[in-house]
This record gives structure tokens, C-alpha cells and sequence, in this order.
């Protein structure tokens, strides 16, 4: 666990809740060992236990007053950015000038009785949970997570994780059906995000025409695939909510709410709320044009289907820094959890990074351009996220020489992957 370090001009710049009260910092020993206990669900009780030197009501202070979502969202950020500057990272790109990202959400049990857990039988028997959605993009780098609901469903929250984060800006994103409507299709594609999920049972959903151009016609050309019987697009509610769509997607774009906030509302009255009616009238003109693409293009399905695999990879990663407490949820308020889950996607961005910088240090150390080249190729069929070589069980040591640099920061930046 002693790649938690590398965060440490991130950790240093958590700021108190209450500046005029504090007396002095604590050391970037005691902000380790909190965000360990949290992201791994160890506890800081136990972590104070099996921990030399720290005391579990200190961990509980670096908690309680340093601890918050904005300042474990800053450090994210920066771990984000340090590796997106890496030029190693660039090789896990289908297409330099675009980003594809994905998103899923994971169910974890609360034990404790809290308002924000639901009951759903399939996952959690007959207790109560909650669903962690997390975003990820091609460089490995989990990016936005929100902790909700286990009965809500999850398409509703897709547009947050794309449009109210800013570090990471999407090209095409792909999701399950759960992250799939015809609500997000419309949006997505009016803000210029390529929207791409794997819809299940692709071939019962209805394809729409425009009234001037029926089933009809496309019969009589011969077409194999056709719209659905009188499933037309309603043009006339789109172009008289026209004006009210734009505004609503300027409240998306500068981040004025919460896009998630936005369709609740919507939806709460959707057969009566026009708008709500014309946005779903343009996403079913973007969700028919993408099945039929969807239908007709390996390389679509292809690509779909290796993003939402490196998603459930994450997933897999998430339960093994996860571990303590049987992984079960022991916070009651989604603010503490949405913190818990910060932490355990600081460290799991932490141990990525580790491995592109030892990774780009032993790639520059290469001097032979032909067995550069062969090497990078190799990392290309492979993942960035890998964890096997990290040990997340035993006795915490946090006597750490900080001021040791651990890697050449100039070499893994000026890495020639070309």
C-alpha cells in the first residue's frame, strides 16, 4: 500500500472544514491511513489497531474535518490529470482525437438501517443496499462515481458522470440497458457525445420514420430492416418545445444543476410535461439511427462491448480494495458513503498511476527503438489495471520518506511511444 504515497502533494491540499479553528495540519501519515480505513472499508478503528503510531481518534479528526466529498474529488482530479499527461496512456486510445468512456453501477449491502439503502431481493436478499455508478474512460481512469438508489434506475444518473465532472470530456459512451433511455439518447447527441449502449434484446425495440416517409416506402424499396407500424416521430412537438431544449441543455452545459435533478422532475410528470415529451422525440430519431448502425457494424458492437468489459474489470478491482467488513456499506448517510467510495477510487487511480510510471520508467530505459516498439504493442492488448502485484492485507506501515522521488517524473513525460 505504500503507492498511496504518491498522492502526496494531492493529500497535503485537503483543506479543514473550519480554517479558523485549527491549530496545526497533521502529517501526511495520518490522511494515508484515513483514506486506507475508508477506501478499503477497513475502518479507523481497526486501522488505528493494526496501525504503529496512530491513534484511532486522530484518524476519526482527519476523517470528520478533512475528509469531504470536494476534497477527495480534488485529489481524484489530479491523479487524473498526472496520468492523462503521461504519454504512455495515449496507446490505449482507439482514436487519438476522441475518448470513449462507459459506465455501470454496482450493488453493496448496508447493514445499518439507513434511508438512502432499498430492498431488491435479487442482490441483497432481504436486506437493504445501495448501487455505486462509477465512469471510466480508456486510459483505466475511473473518473466520476455517484452512490444511489439500489430501486432507481440508473440512466437517469448517466448524464451527471458526463456533464458535471471536469476532468474528463467524453466522445462516445457506452452503458448496459439499465443506463440506457430514450431521454439520454436525446441529450447526448444534442450535446455532441456519441451515446453507444448495448441495449438487450436489440431486435424487439421500435425503429421510427417520419410521416412523410412511411413503412410503406421502405417496403417498396426492398428494404430487410423497417420501421415499426405507425411509429412516426412527432416533428410538430419538437419544433414548438424547441427553445425550451435549448435552454435546457444550456443548464446542462454550464453546470447550473445537477442533469439528473432535471429528469426526476421531468419525469415526475412525463405523459403531461411537453418537453419532456419532445426531448424523448429526438432521442428516438438518434436511437433508431444507431441500431441500425448497431445492426450493420461489427466493429460498433466491438468496440461496445470492450468498453463495458473494462468497466466490470473495474468492478473486480473495486471489490479487492473493498475488502474489509465483508464489503458491506456501515455508513448511514449518502454523504459518507459517496466518501467512502471517493477513497476507494483515489486508491484504485493511485495504483494505476503507480503502474503507468513504473511502467513508462522501464519503457525509457529501452534504447533500441525497434524493442520499444514491439514492447508498447504487447501493452496494447493489455490493462493498465492490475493489482495482483499490490498487497491491500496485513500491518500498515506509513514511516515513509516523502521527500524521496520514487520515479523520474521527466523521463515517464517524455516517453517516445511513437
Amino acid at each position: 500500500m505504500s503507492d498511496i504515497r504518491y498522492c502526496t502533494d494531492y493529500i497535503s491540499s485537503f483543506t479543514h472544514y473550519n480554517r479558523k479553528n485549527i491549530k496545526s495540519t497533521p502529517s501526511d501519515e495520518y490522511f494515508y491511513g484515513a483514506i486506507i480505513a475508508l477506501g478499503c472499508n477497513i475502518g479507523v478503528r481497526k486501522m488505528g489497531k493494526i496501525t504503529d503510531g496512530m491513534t484511532a481518534e486522530r484518524l476519526e479528526y482527519i476523517v470528520r474535518w478533512f475528509c469531504s466529498r470536494k476534497n477527495i474529488d480534488q485529489a481524484n482530479r489530479k491523479i487524473i490529470s498526472l496520468t492523462n499527461s503521461l504519454p504512455l496512456s495515449g496507446i490505449y486510445l482507439e482514436n487519438r482525437e476522441k475518448l470513449n468512456t462507459s459506465s455501470d453501477g454496482q450493488k453493496f449491502d448496508v447493514t445499518i438501517p439507513s434511508l438512502h439503502a432499498s430492498h431488491s431481493p435479487k442482490y441483497f436478499g432481504t436486506g437493504k443496499g445501495v448501487s455505486v455508478y462509477s465512469f471510466i474512460d480508456e486510459k483505466d481512469r475511473l473518473f466520476h462515481n455517484k452512490v444511489i438508489s439500489a430501486s432507481e434506475r440508473e440512466s437517469g444518473f448517466v448524464l451527471d458522470g458526463l456533464f458535471h465532472n471536469e476532468d474528463t470530456i467524453s466522445d462516445t459512451h457506452s452503458t448496459d440497458t439499465h443506463g440506457y433511455s430514450e431521454t439520454v439518447f436525446g441529450i447526448c447527441y444534442l450535446l455532441d457525445v456519441q451515446f453507444t449502449p448495448r441495449i438487450k434484446n436489440y431486435q424487439e425495440q421500435l425503429l421510427y420514420t417520419f410521416k412523410d416517409k412511411s413503412r410503406k416506402l421502405y417496403e417498396n424499396q426492398a428494404y430487410k430492416i423497417l420501421p415499426a407500424k405507425s411509429a412516426y416521430i412527432n416533428e410538430e412537438i419538437i419544433i414548438e418545445q424547441w427553445d425550451r431544449i435549448l435552454r435546457l441543455l444550456c443548464t446542462i452545459k454550464l453546470k447550473e444543476t445537477l442533469p439528473s435533478n432535471i429528469l426526476k422532475r421531468l419525469s415526475s410528470y412525463s405523459k403531461q410535461n411537453p418537453l419532456y415529451k419532445a426531448i424523448k422525440e429526438v432521442g428516438r430519431i438518434y436511437k433508431t439511427v444507431f441500431l441500425l448502425k448497431y445492426y450493420d457494424e461489427v466493429n460498433l458492437r466491438q468496440r461496445i462491448e470492450k468498453q463495458l468489459n473494462r468497466i466490470e474489470l473495474s468492478h473486480h478491482f473495486a471489490k479487492t480494495v473493498f475488502f474489509g467488513n465483508n464489503r458491506e456499506l456501515k455508513y448511514a448517510t449518502k454523504e459518507e458513503q459517496e466518501i467512502a467510495v471517493g477513497c476507494r477510487h483515489l486508491i484504485q487511480n493511485a495504483i494505476i498511476l503507480w503502474n503507468y510510471l513504473y511502467i513508462s520508467e522501464k519503457l525509457f530505459q529501452i534504447t533500441n527503438h525497434t524493442e520499444l516498439q514491439k514492447q508498447i504493442n504487447l501493452l496494447k492488448n493489455s490493462s493498465m489495471m492490475s493489482w495482483q502485484h499490490i498487497n491491500l492485507h496485513g500491518k500498515y506501515d506509513f514511516d515513509i520518506e516523502v521527500n524521496t522521488k520514487p520515479f523520474d517524473m521527466i523521463a515517464a513525460k517524455s516517453l517516445n511511444i511513437n
